[in-house]
């Protein structure tokens, strides 16, 4: 069966690539406002769910798998997605200095016959961080279109002290669920 990626991630591309699959890339353009109570979890998945559904034709049609994912990072019971400026990505990054938060990245396969979701937690520590080291690092231009503001994979590395669940989970694809996921739909 044929795999479609229903994301824009360039990070999700380069790690199923990396690790063997041949897919296609369809972006999946869907609301991705939290709901007030939605637990991270929950938020997650149902983006996911949501790209996962706008594909629903394409993927009966074709007989084909679809894989998506949202990640969101989860510091101090606040939900942080992308940063909408420098002044933003400060902020984010001045709440996870020196702190422990959680990465979640919600993941659904749908095939034409079935679907699975479930939502991966990835805990990560972040060492205390100085406003130098900040504004440094918000030159490099890494935090712009990333959850949390960092890139784990990039300059980010330095400032992670340790992380507790998978790697590529916090890159934006818990690779190793979506194998076992894949394999139980027959993909």
């Amino acid at each position: 069966m044929r795999l479609i990626l229903a994301s824009a991630s360039a990070r999700r591309a380069e790690l199923l690539a990396s690790s063997g699959f041949e897919f296609t890339v369809r972006p999946a353009d869907v609301d991705e406002r939290h709901y007030p109570d939605e637990s991270p979890e929950d938020y997650v998945v149902r983006v996911a769910r949501d790209k996962a559904d706008a594909l629903t034709d394409e993927c009966r049609r074709t007989r084909s798998v679809v894989l998506a994912a949202d990640t969101v990072v989860v510091a101090r019971g606040e939900i942080l997605g992308k940063p909408a400026d420098r002044l933003d990505a400060i902020r984010m990054l001045k709440l996870l200095s020196g702190a422990v938060h959680d990465v979640f990245t919600g993941v659904v396969v749908a095939s034409p016959d079935q679907e699975l979701a479930t939502a991966v937690r990835t805990r990560v520590s972040l060492l205390p961080l100085s406003m130098d080291e900040i504004n440094w690092y918000i030159e490099t231009g890494e935090p712009e279109g990333k959850a949390g503001a960092y890139a784990i994979q990039g300059h980010a590395a330095r400032f992670i002290d340790r992380i507790e669940g998978s790697w590529s989970n916090v890159v934006g694809l818990p690779i190793a669920t979506v194998y076992q996921m894949l394999k139980r739909v027959g993909a």
